[in-house]
């Protein structure tokens, strides 16, 4: 096979996600560059819920995977919109990073030790959410940026924590600054979260057979039940949800169990699910959930927004 070209935006998470990628195909034997894209999420610094959610990372990717510039877009599965596209596939989930969230604050504190008024940065709406949830004392901002430039203002002084993603703090070796990790099935990470979508064009048969070496079965299924939440739901990635699946296994085979949120943003009001099911029937699982979370209202709260 010829080199595989693996699209990645410029960031510096997006770049070690991609490595790792590139790495493991090449010890499997297939030579690998990767062709950094600019996305309409790096340009526009405006707030994700304005300018089209988390998918505003992905299009630039896929219109370079389309127009044969790239033989691989890689993405954060958390960014990838539940709607498919023609003549794009997953051809690989890879095994899942840590899908939980987590702290970084300053002199170590945690959420029940930060003082009243705390000054907490988040962008995520499911996170807004949650945090107001637990009617905790604290100033909570909607902030932008890399992982570097969110954690600096905690160094900075201009806030007291933020919250992030786990995954992202241990692929850029930063975990030593994490100073509480929150409980997936309390706290519900981002349908996805922790996971990377390996995208490459669907009749492009060589490069599925060189992606199949990278899928973990483990991790397609529980991001496949969380993405069926989130698609039953009919919510964008930046709705004040979260889904989070995991692998239990039995005599009978590995069954899933699958928690779901979905709140408020002003944290006035909450929905909270879970079921489980065999594995095998991931998908399925998900809908389901997205079914009884509708049945008890949560449309209502997903079109809530915060003036």
């Amino acid at each position: 096979m010829s080199v595989l070209r693996i699209g990645t935006r410029r960031s510096a998470l997006a770049l070690a996600q991609t490595r790792t990628i590139a790495a493991a195909l090449e010890r499997a034997g297939h030579p690998c560059v990767l062709v950094e894209v600019t996305t309409e999420g790096d340009r526009n610094r405006s707030p994700l819920t304005r300018i089209g959610g988390q998918g505003v990372f992905v299009g630039a990717l896929r219109d370079a995977l389309l127009a044969g510039e790239v033989d691989v877009a890689v993405h954060s599965m958390k960014d990838l919109p539940t709607q498919p596209v023609e003549s794009i596939t997953i051809g690989a989930v890879p095994r899942r990073e840590d899908p939980r969230d987590a702290l970084v604050a300053r002199d170590g504190l945690t959420l029940a030790t930060l003082p009243p008024g705390a000054r907490v940065g988040t962008g995520s709406p499911r996170r807004l959410a949650q945090l107001r949830l637990d009617k905790i004392d604290l100033e909570l901002v909607e902030i932008r940026g890399n992982v570097d430039t969110r954690i600096r203002k905690v160094y900075d002084g201009e806030l007291d924590a933020v919250v992030l993603a786990r995954a992202g703090l241990t692929r850029l070796g930063r975990q030593d600054e994490i100073t509480e990790t929150f409980d997936p099935a309390e706290f519900v990470p981002a349908p996805g979260q922790g996971a990377l979508a390996v995208e490459c064009r669907a009749a492009d048969e060589s490069v599925l057979h060189a992606l199949a070496v990278l899928d973990d079965p483990r991790s397609r299924a529980a991001t496949t039940a969380e993405r069926a939440v989130l698609a039953g739901l009919a919510a964008g990635c930046s709705a004040p949800m979260g889904a989070f699946a995991d692998t239990i296994g039995g005599v009978e085979g590995e069954f899933l169990s699958l928690h779901a949120v979905v709140a408020a943003v002003d944290g006035s009001a909450s929905v909270r699910l879970s079921t489980s099911g065999p594995r095998g029937e991931a998908e399925e699982l998900g809908h389901a959930l997205a079914a009884a979370l509708l049945a008890e209202g949560a449309s209502r709260l997903i079109e809530e927004r915060v003036t």
